[in-house]
């Protein structure tokens, strides 16, 4: 009963997809399927293409992206609280590194769809029972039963539904005045006295403020400084869902993944000959395919063919994810030969999933010495080609949780189990996360300074 209508979108099926739930039942998948093609779309085309121009400003140097948000979102995090903690933490980011760099920052969030995780193990044992993974919400349940491990088909609705709340609550947010840079210093009120970073905040929001005052005297208050673009994207793992929220645009006759603004493809999902390629290459949205320490400058080159033939700049992203250790090795090969080839894609660093590792308590955790590390490793790349780094992707909450180690307020190996939430991958809480933007500003600031300065 799935659907396979005879759309260039559907030309995936028969294709290896790695990283899919094995549905036990397919005639109730097909029935949600079903569904999801009649239901409205949660992003349009238009805001897609918008999306798109940004991007082009960002390959050709003239921008930078921010994007951020959960690891692995969670249907019970749905609240108008912790959406607006999440859109807070990004806008003070983004406020230091617009101050700071003197260009536009287009703000990208993991929100509103990233539902689904790739895993590295099909199954997952405890006290002798195995069971299949967790797969993020859209799948199956983190509780270790098999009925809560049993992949689920109507999980599907419940990601487009709590996907559109989520959108609604960002729409009203960005659009509505809370994202007035007026605000600059009601985003930090719970913030300046425990910290030194909010305290650093202050006095950039201080400095904003005397711009803004300027302005209006002199009679200049553009419409821009009372609301704010924001994306929304997420990694497309689930095909069948991606497929059923694809739409053929009426203007133009192009089809579009109306699930989110961006859609990226994993490391573990890149195969050249597999169907996430093979569906990210029908769909006009933005596409970005994160890059890891293996893979090859011919690889690279191979997807641009497949992802943005005709070379069009806002198109194609890649976002690498190559360790602290490794990023300065392998990242020159791939940005000289890719930039020698014509492609004018943008350059975004990951610098969180390649810094992972176990603490002796046991939970997943990573250094912000690490993460600022491979930033940095990023940025002197990019600077010793003369080519642009073109931003950041980083899994961040707006919440105080304690689940990266190190950074100003500094969080120890044995304070993880204090408030350790996320349910795959550690996120940077909001002190870590402003404290990365003014180290992101810095080094933006300087990247064109001459080597020895």
């Amino acid at each position: 009963m799935i659907s396979r209508q005879n759309t260039p979108v559907q030309s995936w099926r028969g294709l290896p997809a790695a990283q899919q739930p094995t549905w036990p039942d397919e005639h109730a998948l097909g029935t949600v399927l079903c569904d999801l093609a009649a239901a409205p779309p949660l992003v349009f085309a238009g805001e897609c293409d918008q999306l798109r121009t940004r991007l082009a400003s960002v390959a050709r140097g003239e921008a930078f992206l921010l994007q951020g948000g959960d690891c692995a979102e969670s249907f019970d995090a749905v609240s108008a609280d912790q959406v607006r903690d999440k859109i807070k933490t990004l806008l003070q980011m983004a406020a230091v590194l617009t101050y700071a760099s003197s260009v536009p920052v287009v703000k990208v969030g993991r929100i509103a769809g990233q539902y689904s995780k790739p895993r590295s193990q099909p199954t997952e044992r405890r006290d002798g029972i195995e069971l299949p993974a967790y797969r993020g919400d859209a799948v199956n349940s983190l509780e270790f039963t098999p009925e809560g491990r049993t992949p689920d088909p109507e999980r599907l609705k419940r990601m487009y539904h709590a996907s559109a709340a989520t959108l609604n609550i960002v729409r009203a947010f960005t659009t509505g005045g809370y994202a007035d840079l007026r605000q600059v210093h009601d985003w930090n009120q719970d913030f300046v006295a425990s910290s030194p970073v909010g305290e650093r905040y202050e006095r950039l929001a201080r400095e904003i403020d005397k711009a803004l005052a300027f302005l209006k005297a002199c009679a200049a208050e553009p419409s821009e400084f009372r609301s704010t673009e924001f994306f929304s994207s997420h990694e497309a793992l689930l095909l069948d869902y991606e497929s059923a929220l694809t739409r053929k645009d009426s203007r133009t006759g192009q089809w579009y993944d109306v699930s989110a603004h961006l859609i990226w493809i994993g490391e573990r999902t890149r195969q050249l000959d597999g169907a996430h390629v093979e569906f990210a290459s029908r769909v006009r949205n933005p596409i970005a395919v994160k890059l890891g320490s293996a893979v090859g400058a011919d690889e690279a080159l191979a997807l641009v063919d497949r992802l943005d033939p005709d070379r069009e700049p806002g198109r194609l992203s890649f976002i690498t994810r190559m360790g602290a250790d490794k990023v300065r090795d392998v990242l020159p090969g791939l940005v000289e030969k890719v930039t020698a080839s014509g492609a004018q894609v943008a350059w975004i660093c990951d610098p969180m999933h390649g810094n992972t590792f176990t603490a002796p308590s046991g939970h997943k955790t990573r250094r912000f010495d690490d993460v600022l590390d491979e930033v940095k490793g990023f940025f002197e790349v990019h600077r010793e080609l003369g080519t642009h780094p073109g931003g950041i992707h980083v899994e961040l909450t707006g919440e105080d949780v304690t689940e990266c180690v190190g950074g100003g307020a500094e969080i120890r190996l044995d304070d993880l189990a204090q408030r350790y939430e996320s349910a795959c991958d550690p996120r940077l809480n909001r002190y870590q996360s402003l404290d990365l933007a003014f180290q992101v500003a810095e080094l933006y600031h300087h990247r064109r300074a001459p080597q020895g300065e």
